[in-house]
């Protein structure tokens, strides 16, 4: 049993004749505080708690509940692997005493991400433990452990470990002629004390033992009958219940699981590097042995262990996380994928299709009219695809320039544009080496497109290609007429079901032209010329960005009606905050949806009373960027690849592109910004202490803007 609560408080009200819970996470900030700017990393805990609550509302199916589960795991190991990792670098670089922009040293930052996500974890094993394991058990659906089980499963257990482990593992105990094992990052390992002497002589005392990857970290048991219910017993406990087969007449006295967290942030020289690729090759194959950064261990380890563990890995007792269940969550993820039961998932939706690719027009005779906005993944994500596809198998195109950030492994994109230059079109590819853990796929995908003839390009060193691109050049009544693809998410069919996202396409001279002057200028050499309609970083998106914000102010100080509506992942430039606040003192209605990480703070009196900032959670991953400003009635809307990033705006290459038709503005201001403010939209809204609260019907009914948009593009 975990005894730690959850951090929030639930309180029930009655309004309208429903009862209501309230649900408010803790402050990340003291009451007193005098600062303007919320911590970073603290904020991105937040939000990972956030995430937490869906694994307990009752709306969700028990199985996508275990999924958040896993989800959570997963953002933490990222958060240490870089964040965390990052933070420690920079102590080593320097001293404690350097202050971030919230008024925390380094040091005091570490310290309360530790406390903070030492108590997220306790959160999510007891929430496992407690409510998900026990509900899965009334579906007939068992996950446990070896000790468990009933006499035959135990039984079988035993033949399948004999059978499909032990023949695998290696075990090493350790001696002065077996130092302590190099341990890959994010492994699942075990130390093992042991008694007794070996066949050599040799004294035991402690060993390690290291879970082969291809083996299975949730294993089904083998039913006798059909009606039996559905049983996994997890790979760690089937490991430690048959111990002394793997130290076969040694006395156990103790074998515990452990898991170390490892730097994964890649670094490569801007200044020295000669061969972008062939440095990064080297990097990615120290990934897996960077300095430690946290250990996650079996609750119950012994003194010896645990001291032997944090010397080796040369940690401190705050980087050890002691858990009650296996040590990567992450890995339940495989779960949902073994059982079938459409019943305890969401329920099954099919993309809506535009109808005139239905009723056969060809895509570049619509785009002649009109443009397209697509909002993924409530609409196909296919159509970008065909669009991609048309252009490769069209005798009338020529060219088709395209940016890989993230694409996946098995794409349909990268063999459309195989098919485009087997057919003897020119394929320019911009591919971002520098993707975090999407480097050793891009260097694979740019490899096969040179092998065939494509040109391939890796952006420019220092700054990553992170807009989303693709520029169709078609040759019409013997002239050239451009058209493209330009969206807020990847080119990855995977992540097109699972994260929000717009697509724009357009054939649009203007911006088509921009796009391609952009391409030149990753391929080539010479200066931007200065752009009518697309906002560019890392040159004019901060100014253009900071340039409206400063006109809505002018608009407000002269009468005006002054808005300003923005969405994105994260909002922590502090210039752009700043702009935001003397915005808001000048009267400016500023509505912010920011789904992960927050430095500003709303509400503040004489500072920020005037701005409203949420976050949407939900079953797809907000991923969208939009900017409305009013602009005396212009109403300019842009949709963007950026976040308000000190990165996005000055260390990449990213695009805002305006949405110029009425219709089609109305459309994605109304579903991708309002829908998530109107009251009833079951989202977090942000306090000035920093932290959120949201309303919720006491049944769990799930009034929540992504489910008001499956409805609609579902009937």
């Amino acid at each position: 049993m975990l005894g730690t609560k959850l951090p929030m408080r639930i309180n029930s009200k009655k309004k309208d004749n429903r009862s209501h819970k309230t649900l408010k996470t803790k402050p990340l900030i003291p009451e007193d505080f005098k600062g303007k700017y919320i911590n970073r990393e603290l904020s991105l805990v937040a939000f990972n708690e956030r995430v937490l609550t869906l694994s307990q509302h009752n709306s969700v199916p028990i199985l996508e509940r275990l999924k958040y589960i896993s989800i959570v795991a997963n953002n933490l190991d990222e958060l240490f692997e870089i964040r965390v990792a990052g933070l420690k670098a920079r102590i080593q670089e320097s001293t404690d005493k350097e202050t971030l922009p919230d008024g925390l040293t380094i040091g005091e930052t570490l310290l309360s991400i530790g406390k903070r996500t030492q108590e997220l974890v306790r959160n999510q094993y007891q929430i496992l433990t407690e409510e998900l394991i026990p509900s899965l058990k009334k579906e007939n659906i068992f996950i446990g452990n070896y000790n468990s089980l009933n006499k035959d499963q135990k039984k079988w257990c035993l033949t399948y470990f004999r059978n499909e482990v032990l023949p695998i593992l290696t075990p090493l105990g350790l001696d002065p002629s077996h130092p302590f094992p190099r341990v890959v990052n994010k492994s699942l390992n075990f130390i093992i004390e042991m008694d007794g002497k070996d066949s050599y002589g040799r004294t035991g005392r402690l060993a390690i033992l290291s879970a082969p990857r291809s083996l299975s970290r949730i294993i089904e048991v083998q039913k006798k009958l059909p009606e039996e219910k559905k049983t996994f017993v997890i790979l760690s406990s089937l490991i430690e219940a048959n111990a002394e087969l793997i130290f076969p007449g040694m006395k156990i006295l103790g074998i515990y699981q452990f898991r170390v967290t490892r730097n994964s942030d890649l670094y490569v020289d801007d200044e020295e590097v000669t061969d972008l690729r062939k440095a990064l090759k080297g990097e990615l194959s120290q990934r897996n042995y960077g300095n430690a950064v946290r250990l996650e261990a079996t609750e119950g380890i012994s003194e010896i262990c645990i001291s032997k563990l944090l010397t080796e890995f040369k940690l401190n007792k705050e980087d050890c996380f002691l858990v009650n269940g296996p040590v990567n969550l992450g890995r339940l993820l495989q779960l949902p994928t073994l059982i079938d039961r459409p019943d305890l998932k969401f329920k099954p939706f099919t993309p809506q299709y535009p109808p005139f690719l239905k009723k056969g027009l060809k895509i570049f005779e619509y785009l002649k009219k009109e443009d397209l906005v697509l909002h993924h993944p409530y609409e196909c994500f296919d159509v970008v695809a065909e669009f991609i596809n048309s252009a490769a198998d069209d005798p009338s195109v020529v060219a088709i320039f395209q940016t890989i950030y993230r694409t996946g492994s098995t794409s349909g994109l990268m063999r459309s544009l195989i098919n485009a230059v087997n057919k003897g079109k020119e394929v320019t590819v911009i591919v971002e080496l520098m993707a975090r853990f999407d480097e050793e796929t891009n260097i694979n995908w740019a490899s096969k497109l040179e092998e065939i003839g494509a040109h391939v390009v890796f952006g420019v060193v220092g700054n990553k290609t992170h807009a989303k691109m693709c520029l169709v050049v078609r040759k019409e009544e013997n002239r050239l007429t451009r058209y493209c693809h330009l969206g807020t998410g990847n080119y990855h069919p995977k992540t097109a079901r699972l994260y929000t996202d717009f697509s724009l396409l357009t054939n649009d001279p203007v911006i088509c032209g921009e796009v391609h002057e952009i391409f030149q200028r990753l391929t080539g050499l010479g200066k931007t010329k200065r752009f009518k309609k697309i906002w560019q970083s890392p040159f004019k998106l901060h100014k253009n960005v900071l340039s409206s914000i400063r006109n809505e102010i002018k608009i407000a100080r002269a009468g005006g009606k002054a808005r300003i509506v923005a969405r994105m992942n994260s909002l922590v430039e502090c210039k752009v905050i700043d702009a935001l606040y003397e915005a808001s003192k000048n009267g400016v209605s500023i509505e912010l949806l920011v789904r992960g990480v927050c430095m500003l703070r709303p509400g503040l009196s004489g500072l920020s009373e005037n701005i409203t900032v949420r976050s949407t959670v939900g079953r797809f991953l907000e991923h969208s960027r939009i900017f409305y400003f009013k602009n005396a009635g212009q109403d300019d809307l842009f949709i963007s690849s950026a976040d308000w990033m000190d990165r996005n705006f000055f260390r990449r290459v990213e695009i805002a592109v305006p949405i110029i038709n009425k219709k089609l503005k109305r459309r994605v201001f109304r579903e991708g910004l309002s829908v998530h403010f109107t009251e009833g939209s079951n989202n977090w809204k942000m306090r000035k202490d920093g932290s959120y609260v949201t309303r919720r019907q006491v049944n769990d009914v799930n009034l929540s803007s992504q489910e008001k948009l499956l409805k609609k593009y579902s009937s």
